[in-house]
C-alpha cells in the first residue's frame, strides 16, 4: 500500500514538471519523510495489536491445524497481555457489521473473529476451551495464559449479546471470559448500561484500535443472571400474523412436560425456560417491540441503519396507541386484569401478592438500568423513601431485580426528566405472574430486547410465568459505566436529588429444572435460524 501511494505521488510531482530538479528533489526528501511516517505507524499499531492476537494453533480445530505451537513453558511472557476473540452478527446495523468485520479481521488473526452468520458461539468456544484444556494438560504455559487472560467481544444489538451470555452460562467454565459489547443494535441497553455507548461506533482501523484498548483497561463487573420458566399448554391454532404464534425468544427453549408434582401436570402441558440479564417486560412497551420486529421481518431492506429503526419504533409507538392508551388500550389488557402476580424476597421462603394499579398497562422487571434506550426506570430514590418503603439502592449484583410499572407513553417521558422513574413496584428475588382465563386472549412479553406474542388460556388453562435467580456473569465496564455494584465502594449509591412523585420451597423436581439453568443448548439457536431477527 506504501509503496502503492510513493508512486501515485512521486508520478504526479514528475507529471506537473514543476520545479526542476530541485522540485524532484524535496518531493523524494518529501516521500522518504512520509514513509518513514507510515512504518513507524504501522510498526506501532502491529505492537499494539500483538497485546490481542491469538495464534491458529488455538483457534483452529485440531483436525484442521498443521501448526504445533510454542509447547514449552518458556512461552508464558510471550503471551498477549489481553487475547481477544470477537463475534460479530455481521447483519446487526445495516452494513456495518459486515464492515466491521472486514476491519477485525485485517487487525487480528481472522479465525479469532467469528462472523455469527457463519459459525455459532457455542461451537466455538467449546472447540477453543477443550483445546486451550488439552495444551494446558501437556504443559503448555503460553495456553495456560491465554486462558487466563481471554476477553470476548461481541457485535451486535441486545439480543446478540444476550446469546453471547446465554452460551458462556451454558457451557459452565471453570474460567469465564468476560464480555464487552459493542453496540450495533437499535436499543443497546447493554453496551450503554457498562459504558460502550448506544450509538453505532465506527468500523475504520482506528476506532477499532481505539475500541481494542478499551477493553484491555476495562474493569470487570459482575452482574446477576435471572431464570425464567414458563409452564404452558402449546397452542395448536393461531393466526401467524406475521410470526408463529409461538415464536419465543432464542433463550426460551422448550424443556420438558411439567414435573410430577406440578398441578399443571396434564397433557399438552409444557415447560419453557431460558435467561435474561437486563429485564423481561409485559404489556404495551412489549406490543410495541413486537410490531418493530414484525415489520422487520416483512421488510428487512428498509431497517439499514439506527436512525431510521429508532425513528420506525416512535412511528409504531404512536401508530400502536401507546400515547392514547386510555382509549386504544382496553383494561382488560392492564396488568392487574391480565394475571396474579406475587414476589419473594431474600429469606422469605413465601409467596406474597404484589397490588398493581389497575392503570398500569407495562411492567418490567429490571436488573441494570439501562431500558428503552437507555434509560432508567426506577431512577435514585431518596435515601428516606428506601427507607420508607423498605427498599434498598439498585445494585446489579445484589440478588434483587426492580419491578416498576408504566400506564402509558406520556408515563413513560417523566424519564426523560431530572430524577424522573416509573412506578416503582417492589424489590424481588423470584416474581410470578400466574394468567387464567379472561378477557384478552394474548398479551406480549420480551426479555432483553426479544419480543413474543404470548397466548393466554381459554377455558379453564392456566399459564405460568416464574423468575428467579440463578448465578452471575462477568462483563468489562468503561468509567463511564452506568451500573453499580455491591462490590465496589467506587461505584456506591449516590441520592441525586428528590424524585419526581406520581403515584416457599420449590420441588424437588422444579428446583431440577433451574439447576440446569446451565446446561448445554439452553441458548443453542436452531440451524438455519436468520441472525438478522437478533437485535
Amino acid at each position: 500500500m506504501r509503496e502503492k501511494m510513493g508512486r501515485k505521488f512521486l508520478r504526479d510531482k514528475l507529471s506537473s514538471g514543476s520545479g526542476g530538479m530541485n522540485g524532484i528533489k524535496n518531493s523524494l526528501c518529501t516521500f522518504v519523510s512520509k514513509s518513514k511516517e507510515f512504518a513507524m505507524r504501522d510498526e506501532k499499531s502491529e505492537k499494539v495489536m500483538k497485546e490481542f492476537y491469538i495464534p491458529d494453533y488455538i483457534v483452529v480445530p485440531e483436525e484442521s491445524n498443521s501448526s504445533s505451537g510454542p509447547g514449552t513453558s518458556d512461552d508464558e511472557d510471550d503471551a498477549p497481555s489481553c487475547p481477544v476473540i470477537v463475534f460479530i452478527n455481521s447483519k446487526s446495523g445495516g452494513q456495518l457489521g459486515s464492515q466491521l468485520l472486514i476491519t477485525y479481521r485485517s487487525l487480528l488473526n481472522q479465525n479469532q473473529v467469528i462472523d455469527l452468520g457463519e459459525k455459532k458461539p457455542d461451537k466455538v468456544l467449546h472447540q477453543v476451551y477443550a483445546r486451550l484444556h488439552k495444551l494446558k494438560c501437556n504443559g503448555d504455559q503460553f495456553a495456560a495464559e491465554i486462558e487466563k487472560r481471554l476477553r470476548i467481544i461481541v457485535a451486535g444489538g441486545d439480543g446478540t449479546a444476550g446469546w453471547l451470555l446465554g452460551v458462556i452460562s451454558d457451557l459452565k467454565l471453570p474460567q469465564p471470559p468476560p464480555i464487552a459489547t459493542v453496540p450495533l443494535g437499535t436499543g443497546n441497553n447493554l453496551p450503554f448500561a457498562f459504558g460502550w455507548g448506544k450509538k453505532n461506533p465506527g468500523t475504520d482501523r482506528l476506532s477499532v484500535e481505539a475500541f481494542l484498548e478499551q477493553v484491555r483497561t476495562a474493569k470487570e463487573v459482575k452482574i446477576d443472571s435471572w431464570h425464567i420458566i414458563m409452564r404452558m399448554r402449546i397452542p395448536k391454532e393461531g393466526s401467524f400474523d406475521p410470526i408463529a404464534p409461538l415464536e419465543l425468544p432464542h433463550s426460551l427453549h422448550a424443556f420438558h412436560r411439567v414435573s410430577h408434582s406440578d398441578s399443571l401436570n396434564m397433557d399438552g402441558y409444557h415447560t419453557f425456560r431460558g435467561g435474561f440479564w437486563n429485564y423481561f417486560s409485559m404489556g404495551m412497551d412489549a406490543q410495541i417491540s413486537y410490531a418493530f420486529h414484525s415489520e422487520r421481518k416483512l421488510h428487512p431492506e428498509k431497517f439499514k441503519n439506527q436512525f431510521v429503526n429508532q425513528r420506525t419504533y416512535l412511528k409504531l409507538a404512536c401508530t400502536q396507541g401507546w400515547f392514547l392508551a386510555s382509549v386504544s388500550h382496553p383494561s382488560s389488557r392492564n396488568i392487574a386484569q391480565l394475571a396474579r402476580v406475587k414476589i419473594m424476597k431474600v429469606g422469605q421462603g413465601q409467596w406474597v401478592n404484589l397490588d398493581i394499579p389497575r392503570s398500569i398497562r407495562s411492567i418490567v422487571c429490571l436488573n441494570l438500568p439501562s431500558f428503552s434506550g437507555g434509560l432508567n426506570p426506577w431512577g435514585n430514590p431518596s435515601h428516606k423513601k428506601l427507607l420508607d418503603r423498605d427498599l434498598t439502592p439498585p445494585y446489579v449484583d445484589d440478588g434483587f431485580f426492580e419491578v416498576v410499572g408504566f400506564r402509558n407513553a406520556w408515563h413513560g417521558l417523566v424519564l426523560f426528566a431530572p430524577n424522573g422513574h416509573g412506578t416503582r413496584l417492589a424489590q424481588a428475588h423470584r416474581i410470578r405472574f400466574e394468567f387464567c382465563k379472561g378477557a384478552a386472549d394474548h398479551t406480549f412479553m420480551r426479555m432483553d430486547g426479544e419480543p413474543w406474542k404470548q397466548p393466554l388460556p381459554a377455558d379453564d388453562d392456566k399459564v405460568v410465568v416464574e423468575i428467579s435467580h440463578r448465578g452471575q456473569v462477568t462483563m468489562l465496564a468503561t468509567p463511564a459505566c452506568r451500573t453499580r455494584s455491591v462490590r465496589d465502594p467506587s461505584t456506591c449509591f449516590h441520592e441525586e436529588g428528590s424524585d419526581i412523585d406520581e403515584e416457599d420451597e420449590s420441588s424437588a423436581e422444579d428446583w431440577e429444572e433451574r439447576r440446569k439453568f446451565g446446561a448445554a443448548g439452553t441458548f443453542k439457536i436452531p440451524d438455519g435460524f436468520d441472525i438478522a431477527q437478533l437485535s
